[in-house]
């Protein structure tokens, strides 16, 4: 395989757009979700993406195969939300580091393809860690603002479980994603910087965050520019930005996070923002067309799609950025 770094310096990289959009399409019922392992789970199961790699592998692995059709370069696992503090929803817990390994497999089989098909265009999984449902830095009770519904141990424990999994099932890239809030992501930090001590194995880490408003803070208050100093102790290959916001109200922060990164960028933004029923009514070219411009301007390294895109959002996007080079990484001065 191909080392991403080299493909990085020749050309902008595309990464898939929404799983779940793509899922939605299916019209999945309980009992699909559910399967035949599950049929008998004590607890409604409908609405937990992540089993799908499990109990329907072949829909997972179809909709990789339609993003690595459109042209993705790195698709992301079907696990933004296996970790055992958030399948504790489903009263999975257990199951958590099975998800990660099932969705990692799935990933890992449509990229091979596509990458035997065309050596010269090497496709990346990156294994897809999401925010949790619960949160470091703010108290989930407004009466008692010290309270907090997990710890640092518990949130990094769980990380570490996610992590070995999609290790263990083959991802090139690890990809800490949606963050809003950066206490969280440094436990996921701290959990892979030690699972890579450890192990001996080390993997690219991609760092995206989330700017919630127009106010260009993340949900626990961050400004960009604080978010970029609080996680760059990383080293991550990339850091960006993506979901909460369309690519129009996202332009004023990538053009912010381009200048001061000192690794390469990546944005993937939502297909607008949702309408009144909580749908993305962003057509493919408008999404395609605003992301061109970050491009011509020298902005990004990575693009591609959040909540409401689709593969036809995608091949939208890698049409209109295969025009331009990629931004190149600032010289930072030795002191």
């Amino acid at each position: 395989m191909k080392d991403i770094k080299s493909q990085l310096q020749q050309r902008i990289l595309i990464i898939d757009g929404a799983m779940g959009t793509m899922i939605q399409r299916h019209k999945l019922e309980e009992a699909d979700y559910r399967g035949e392992r599950f049929k008998d789970w004590h607890t409604d199961v409908k609405g937990n993406n992540d089993l799908l790699s499990i109990t329907q592998p072949e829909i997972i692995v179809g909709i990789h195969k339609e993003y690595l059709d459109a042209g993705a370069d790195i698709i992301e696992t079907n696990t933004f939300s296996s970790t055992s503090i958030a399948q504790a929803d489903y009263d999975m817990q257990s199951i958590a580091y099975e998800l990660n390994v099932a969705s990692a497999t799935c990933a890992r089989k449509a990229a091979d393809e596509y990458t035997a098909k065309d050596p010269s265009k090497p496709r990346y999984v990156a294994g897809a860690i999401g925010p949790l449902n619960k949160t470091l830095s703010l108290s989930p009770d407004v009466n008692n603002p010290g309270f907090r519904a997990v710890t640092f141990d518990e949130v990094a424990a769980a990380y570490t479980e996610q992590i070995k999994g999609l290790v263990d099932g083959g991802v090139d890239i690890l990809l800490i994603e949606t963050i809003f809030d950066t206490l969280n992501a440094k436990a996921a930090i701290y959990a892979i910087k030690n699972y890579f001590r450890e192990t001996g194995k080390e993997l690219p880490v991609m760092i995206s965050g989330t700017i919630t408003d127009a106010s260009g803070r993340t949900l626990s208050g961050q400004t960009l520019e604080a978010f970029y100093i609080s996680v760059m102790h990383a080293n991550p290959l990339s850091i960006g930005l993506n979901c909460a916001l369309g690519a129009s109200e996202m332009r004023p922060h990538i053009e912010e996070l381009s200048a001061m990164a000192n690794c390469y960028t990546s944005a993937y933004p939502n297909a607008g923002l949702p309408n009144a029923f909580g749908e993305y009514d962003e057509q493919p070219h408008e999404t395609a067309h605003i992301i061109e411009e970050w491009a011509r301007e020298g902005f990004v390294n990575i693009v591609g799609g959040c909540c409401g895109t689709t593969p036809d959002h995608i091949r939208h996007i890698a049409q209109e950025v295969a025009k331009f080079k990629p931004r190149e990484l600032p010289v930072v001065e030795e002191v």
